[in-house]
């Protein structure tokens, strides 16, 4: 029951993520959340670090498109050095925004990795459709009580996760 919210992959950082693997793999586009995923939660704007690593994506041919349930605001104002597709108050883990990103890219799900740090938002929103769900650590520990409340049970997910991952090694 819980391998619904199981992500396919988790890394540290968006770093971490091995692009090499992922192009073998045929993931031609990546679904990004904002907060405690690319930049911490309080970041107004993309730093140099989620630049560098947006230029390094698009060099290697991948498509990007910001998915976030942030306001408007907050997302035009997040992407202007970034200059990517991008949906706000994208309503994850809704179906919509996932199928309007993939559009936008011209992805199909079996293309399209979703990059994020929440559990019930970004990789169960992700793995309903089907696509290649990527779990970041979040950034930062400063976060709003709602998702600090979300990540005790994130916490259970994670202990089963990490139990059939030792199951499936022996």
């Amino acid at each position: 029951m819980l391998e619904r919210f199981y992500p396919d992959l988790k890394v540290d950082k968006i770093q971490d993520i091995d692009l090499d693997f992922l192009e073998k793999n045929n993931i031609k586009g990546f679904v990004l959340d904002i907060d405690n995923t690319l930049v911490p939660e309080h970041a107004e704007e993309a730093d140099d670090k989620a630049l560098q690593w947006i230029e390094k994506i698009k060099k290697k041919g991948f498509k990007a498109c910001i998915v976030s349930n942030a306001s408007e605001k907050r997302v035009v104002r997040f992407n202007e050095r970034l200059k990517l597709n991008a949906i706000h108050r994208a309503s994850k883990p809704g179906r919509k925004s996932f199928l309007k990103a993939m559009e936008l890219m011209g992805t199909k799900p079996s293309e399209t990795a979703v990059i994020g740090d929440q559990i019930f938002t970004d990789i169960y929103g992700g793995n309903r459709l089907n696509m290649f769900t990527i779990l970041v650590k979040p950034i930062d520990s400063r976060e709003f009580i709602g998702v600090r409340i979300k990540r005790a049970f994130e916490g259970i997910v994670l202990a089963s996760y990490y139990k059939n991952l030792e199951k499936s090694k022996k």
